[in-house]
């Protein structure tokens, strides 16, 4: 009888094979992207918290986020990085709607879902280190004073001031981001993009670095620091396209 089954033409016990094939392989799936998410989680509180212990942030003041999918994880609003366990895990979608977690977004989700929508970025890191919102509050680009401008896609623009958290800074982030993978926030900050987290914050780490040369090479009196011209940062643009390790 169980052999008259299987060789049936009306395809019902087949389809009840393809059916508990078919779950066991979305079952796969399902498992494979929850551990997908959870790696990033980790990869993603580690990163939170580097910017704390490299100084860029003070308590919870910046946030970092990172995509899979049109999936968003994120660092939650108020929440000490220190603190965040697997538990913790928060995520959004590319629309700002909550769909992992119970713990509120940060509160500068606009910027970082402004960023997704518009670049090719997989990793924001926000944060407010001290020489780079110093800069950002002298003048509207930071001069390049050094080659590794060039990595940031040219000389770092400042975004006008608008409140934290509002899509008036969103949209001023966007704009001195053209062209660029990293800005500053006008009285607030810096944020930079990357393929990976490991890039946005280098990325952020190397802006901070630049801002604090500018700073230390400007307050030397009665001298003016000298300054790459835009040829000069084309070429070394070039040669950073094969900077690295190939594989």
């Amino acid at each position: 009888m169980a052999e008259a089954l299987r060789n049936t033409d009306d395809g019902h016990q087949g389809g009840r094979q393809d059916a508990r094939q078919d779950g066991g392989q979305r079952d796969v799936r399902q498992g494979d992207a929850r551990q997908d998410q959870a790696r990033l989680w980790a990869e993603l509180v580690a990163t939170a918290r580097r910017t704390v212990a490299d100084g860029l942030v003070v308590g919870t003041s910046g946030n970092v986020s990172v995509r899979v999918g049109d999936l968003v994880l994120v660092t939650p609003s108020g929440v000490p990085y220190d603190r965040l366990t697997p538990d913790d895990i928060t995520g959004v979608d590319l629309t700002g709607r909550q769909v992992l977690g119970t713990l509120a977004p940060t509160s500068e989700l606009p910027m970082h879902l402004a960023v997704y929508r518009t670049t090719d970025a997989r990793a924001v890191v926000h944060t407010h280190a001290v020489h780079a919102t110093a800069v950002s509050t002298l003048v509207p680009e930071l001069p390049p004073v050094h080659y590794m401008t060039a990595a940031l896609g040219g000389p770092v623009r400042v975004a006008p001031y608008a409140t934290y958290g509002s899509e008036e800074l969103a949209e001023n982030m966007l704009h001195a981001l053209a062209g660029r993978s990293g800005c500053l926030l006008q009285n607030h900050g810096t944020i930079t993009y990357g393929a990976t987290l490991d890039q946005a914050y280098d990325r952020t780490a190397q802006l901070e670095w630049m801002c604090r040369l500018w700073l230390t090479a400007s307050s030397v009196p009665g001298l003016t620091p000298s300054l790459l011209t835009e040829a000069q940062l084309t070429e070394v643009g070039e040669r950073l396209k094969g900077y690295g390790q190939r594989r």
